[in-house]
């Protein structure tokens, strides 16, 4: 069948598209099925081993994000892990001798983001603590503003 007999008659094609639009629910109709959830993961414990290890990591310096990953677990088990254990959670963010770095990194010519990969956090948080510190932003092009 060419081209033009498949699409000449189309009657047939209308009334298969009206029979499918009468079998659709009344969109004004409080809605009767089931509403899809948010699928979560369950917890995975750790063995003994492997939470002791990752506790000797966290008091070590690693990151709670470098954890999470290398032990497959999320930042919030391992919050809880430290918690457990009795160790104060680092406060997240820069400390103030990150922040005289960062200053210091920025003012030699380092971009936010290379300054905030190297400290293991995002670029609008160096950039926000640089801001607080009265430092002149530069633009993309390396220009201060």
């Amino acid at each position: 069948m060419g081209l033009i007999g498949a699409y000449s008659n189309t009657k047939q094609q209308v009334r298969t598209l009206e029979s499918l639009i009468k079998s659709l629910p009344d969109p004004s109709a409080p809605f009767q099925g089931r509403h899809l959830t948010r699928l979560t993961r369950t917890a995975r414990p750790l063995p003994t081993e492997q939470a002791d290890e990752l506790v000797a990591a966290y008091v070590a310096g690693d990151s709670v994000h470098d954890l999470a990953q290398r032990f497959g677990v999320s930042r919030e088990t391992v919050n809880q892990i430290v918690r457990r254990r009795g160790i104060p959670l680092r406060p997240r963010g820069l400390s103030p001798e990150q922040i005289d770095e960062a200053v210091r990194l920025y003012e030699q010519g380092s971009s936010l983001a290379g300054i905030g990969k190297r400290m293991d956090v995002d670029a609008r948080t160096v950039h926000r603590r640089l801001v607080e510190r009265g430092v002149p932003m530069r633009d993309s092009h390396g220009q201060h503003r």
